[in-house]
């Protein structure tokens, strides 16, 4: 629990405390942040660190020059420029460019909507808590709520499609999640609310996975 209470900036009480039930109880996403009692975010003690962390073995994709990628069949139609625009987001702080792909299986990122137990071992529990969850370099799945009630834009009770692809493309090139509550790539998220610009956590974060590619 104090493990928890840190890695969200909460007073670490060790005790289910007001403040951490309402962070527990917001959206968020389904990568794990603490594994085997071992967490991967860096604590956030001030303003003047970074504290972005990397996935489990600095998983990266190669140096190339563009990633596809590609909707399952029948995903949403709004759904799509969200997409775009949040890989158009990730593509200045990257050395890639992203290609459109139609034949799903064959595309480096695979978005889809999936619902409950959906084949990966890390099923949806519908609506309200786990929103998406992302696999590392280079698998490139990317799977969303289909029971989540989606928007694109800021509508009250419902989560934006671009947030949250914006942060789980995070994942998909290699960021693990970041005790800033201000970057993308803090676990829990909000109903009604977008969050569409890279903080500077994040930007740092993927320039040091990618420096050298």
């Amino acid at each position: 629990m104090k493990t928890y209470q840190i890695n969200f900036n909460l007073n670490p009480t060790g005790t289910l405390d007001l403040k951490t039930v309402s962070t527990m109880a917001k959206p968020r996403c389904g990568v794990p942040d603490i594994i085997n009692g071992t967490t991967r975010m860096r604590i956030a003690s001030d303003i003047f660190h970074s504290h972005y962390a990397l996935l489990e073995g600095n998983p990266k994709w190669p140096n190339v020059e563009y990633l596809t990628y590609s909707f399952a069949p029948g995903t949403r139609e709004d759904a799509k420029k969200p997409f775009l625009n949040a890989l158009l987001t990730w593509s200045f702080h990257t050395p890639f460019a992203f290609v459109f792909l139609e034949d799903f299986e064959a595309a480096d990122i695979k978005i889809s909507f999936e619902r409950g137990e959906h084949g990966d071992g890390n099923p949806f529990d519908g609506p309200g808590r786990t929103v998406g969850h992302a696999f590392q370099p280079r698998y490139g799945i990317l799977h969303f709520d289909g029971d989540e009630k989606w928007a694109v834009g800021a509508v009250p009770e419902t989560v934006d499609i671009e947030s949250v692809a914006l942060h789980e493309l995070g994942h998909g090139f290699g960021l693990a999640h970041s005790s800033v509550k201000e970057a993308v790539m803090t676990p829990a998220m909000e109903f009604g609310v977008t969050q569409r610009e890279l903080n500077q956590d994040d930007i740092l974060g993927i320039k040091a996975l990618y420096a050298t590619n």
